[in-house]
């Protein structure tokens, strides 16, 4: 899931909520479940940001519900949540967009508001909620869990914000713990994520290309990609690098002592002729993801060519590995975050999900079909290789488990005639090595149920935390 379909589910509320009224082989033995390296300041591994690392890989090391997965809870939080988060303490805090809500110092109730979100860890129950001032792009809702427990995020003030939680007398609590004003730096944009690296620093880009660190909480300096170029991506991070992707090319970046954001190397990629239905800027829709060798040694992305196409590059200098058509499938693209293990590579394909008019960000496209599409791909001696390919119709963000070998998410049945926000919503597992289903379970109906292309998180007892436009679901095993 990109930073804009994030944004879309922000902007769209109107218009869902209208609907919703009516209401080759086996596991491969070489990989194993990374571990990743601690990095200071950041929350516990797996769950503390929205791509699982910061390599941006989408895994976890911890089981999903499977083959023995049901409904175990939900709750109406008041809109759709994009992000979960789950800290040391075992409690779920979301990052939602709710439909209606005052934003601080405003008692007016306000359409779509951006609204941190406390959920109890067994019922799904909400236990408490912080409104947050509204954005241009809802205030980077790429934010992340640190290590006490307290969701960053930046708000439409245009400053960073370090959101916790406690228990009082009066019941639970959120509240801002620490301010970082970088308004300065950003003028009439706004923030469209946050991520932390190994030097202690919080990395920030801004939807109209800019840059930036937070370095001890005070020290900002930022830089400008070059005019033309926007940012609806999140950032991935590893040590000694952090690669970006605008509009129009991918950026390995890095800072020295005075924190200011600089290009380690720049490579361009074909954006195609225009933004394709299921897609919602002229330009690629994944966010980079780091893998390969020690982990980090390539990085890939899925182009917006008029037949897309995966390339791998070395993350040290840029050059390719290897480029592959991203789909065997005619008619597909992407919107999502491609998932990494070892050295193989899947992808989900949104073409044809059908966001609304008011989301398009990067002119107009013709509506098609959302037939759905995913495919794996493995890079060896230098050649990217496809294992499988499925018509799996993915409607959330895919979180593939390292500990189970399987994928999972919400998804549709079968492609049928007709919108496709109307109909049952199934938690589905999909089988890594093969990329046959192994799991179909009802847990909604669309319209109150449409899972928006949302991200869900694995918590360690297997449970997946799933927001729809309506609901949050507990789904455990």
């Amino acid at each position: 899931m990109t930073q804009t379909s994030i944004n879309w589910a922000a902007r769209t509320l109107t218009t869902v909520g209208v609907l919703a009224a009516l209401v080759v082989a086996t596991l491969p033995a070489a990989p194993a479940a990374a571990t990743p390296s601690r990095v200071a300041g950041l929350g516990p591994k797996w769950t503390s940001l929205m791509h699982g690392d910061l390599a941006s890989t989408d895994t976890t090391g911890y089981r999903g519900p499977g083959r023995t997965a049901r409904l175990a809870a939900s709750s109406v939080p008041g809109g759709p949540c994009a992000a979960t988060f789950i800290g040391s303490d075992g409690y779920p805090v979301s990052l939602c967009t709710n439909v209606i809500a005052e934003q601080p110092g405003d008692p007016a109730p306000q359409f779509a508001v951006p609204v941190v979100t406390l959920f109890h860890p067994k019922t799904a129950a909400v236990l408490a909620r912080l409104p947050l001032a509204k954005g241009g792009l809802l205030g980077g809702v790429y934010g992340y869990l640190d290590d006490a427990n307290r969701i960053v995020v930046a708000d439409g003030t245009g400053a960073i914000l370090k959101v916790a939680h406690r228990r009082t007398g009066a019941g639970w609590q959120l509240y801002v713990a620490d301010r970082i004003d970088i308004s300065q730096h950003l003028g009439s944009d706004a923030v469209t994520g946050l991520a932390p690296d190994g030097e202690g620093r919080i990395w920030w880009v801004t939807t109209g290309g800019i840059v930036g660190t937070v370095a001890d909480g005070k020290r900002i300096a930022s830089t400008h990609l070059p005019r033309g170029e926007q940012m609806g991506n999140g950032l991935s991070v590893r040590p000694g690098g952090v690669s970006v992707l605008s509009t129009h090319a991918l950026y390995e970046m890095w800072a020295q002592a005075d924190g200011v954001p600089r290009t380690v190397w720049r490579r361009t990629y074909d954006r195609g002729p225009g933004r394709k239905p299921g897609q919602l800027t002229w330009g690629s829709g994944t966010t980079p993801t780091y893998f390969g060798p020690g982990g980090d040694a390539w990085v890939a992305i899925v182009d917006n060519a008029r037949v897309p196409r995966l390339h791998v590059l070395r993350s040290a200098d840029g050059s390719p590995v290897c480029t592959l058509r991203a789909f065997d499938q005619p008619k597909q693209g992407t919107e999502n975050s491609p998932m990494a293990w070892g050295n193989s590579i899947v992808i989900p394909s949104t073409y044809g999900f059908g966001y609304p008019p008011m989301a398009e960000s990067g002119g107009p496209t013709v509506p098609a079909p959302f037939l759905g599409a995913m495919t794996r791909i493995d890079v060896v001696d230098g050649r990217c290789t496809r294992v499988w390919s499925s018509s799996d119709r993915m409607a959330t963000l895919p979180r593939l488990s390292t500990a189970d070998g399987l994928i999972h998410a919400l998804g549709y049945g079968p492609y049928q005639p007709g919108p496709q926000q109307v109909g049952p919503v199934n938690y589905v597992a999909v089988d890594f090595g093969t990329g046959r289903r192994v799991t179909t379970l009802p847990v909604g109906t669309a319209p109150v149920d449409e899972p928006l292309q949302l991200t869900g998180m694995i918590a360690p007892d297997g449970s997946l935390w799933q927001g729809t436009f309506g609901r949050m679901l507990r789904i455990a095993p």
